[in-house]
């Protein structure tokens, strides 16, 4: 049985000095989910945050592109466990420092497997906040890797396309049946009032808590923090954090 995993116990252990667990969740690829999270990190981090990053997309890890760590010379500490590196002032995780650039063709069970291991094994220490970059899509999968994690938020990363607000809906309605805490919805990719993203918010009772703009600048940026903040999007992004910073944690 899953309850009887020891490793619940030893997760629930090494995040004890975390103030905030936040997982960017999304209804399907392709919204920019793992750049929401790394941004966030980053400006958490510039803001003088203690902040973690855990990169849980274990089939494509790509975190670490957008944060600009050097995967095959960066190795975690091992000491009682695993101490993630600090990346530009960002503590992260990532099965990426194992796997390289190969694929990791895992599935079901064994994604939870690694995810398990991963969390059992991390030592984040004292952290303001943790995010968590999640897999994509709309699946059980998700909320078992969810479970494991005591008090986490999931803040939704969307578009506003027709194809990601129906993909949304199914999201919301999975995670509110299960009984599982949201934060809120970001609009990814704006490119003006996202009133769709706004009118589905409303039809499931959760907040909309910010719009980030679709910036080409943005990809020119990635590896670089300085430049990747100082962009429309990166500003946008402090602005998010801000907000997410103001709200109290949610209660389900």
């Amino acid at each position: 049985m899953r309850g009887a995993d020891p490793r619940l116990s030893v997760l629930r252990d090494r995040l004890r000095g975390v103030r905030r667990v936040i997982a960017v969740v999304s209804s399907k690829g392709g919204v920019g989910k793992t750049l929401v999270a790394t941004s966030l990190a980053l400006a958490a981090a510039r803001r003088g945050l203690r902040v973690g990053l855990l990169d849980t997309d274990f089939t494509n890890p790509t975190a670490h592109i957008a944060l600009g760590a050097d995967i095959s010379r960066t190795t975690p500490r091992e000491e009682k466990g695993v101490v993630p590196p600090t990346i530009h002032g960002v503590e992260f995780m990532t099965i990426a420092f194992y796997s390289g650039e190969n694929p990791l063709p895992l599935r079901g069970e064994e994604i939870d497997e690694v995810f398990l291991e991963l969390l059992a094994i991390t030592r984040w220490g004292e952290l303001d906040l943790l995010l968590i970059d999640t897999p994509p899509g709309v699946s059980n999968e998700l909320l078992d890797l969810l479970s494991y994690v005591p008090n986490v938020e999931n803040l939704v990363a969307t578009t506003p396309s027709p194809l990601s607000l129906n993909s949304l809906r199914r999201l919301l309605k999975m995670m509110l049946d299960a009984g599982e805490k949201v934060l809120g919805v970001v609009a990814n990719m704006a490119t003006g009032e996202p009133h769709g993203v706004a009118e589905v918010c409303r039809s499931f009772g959760v907040d909309l808590i910010g719009a980030l703009p679709l910036d080409p600048e943005i990809d020119l940026a990635l590896g670089n923090p300085d430049k990747m903040l100082s962009t429309v999007f990166g500003r946008a992004v402090d602005r998010l954090l801000e907000e997410i910073l103001r709200k109290p944690r949610v209660h389900a």
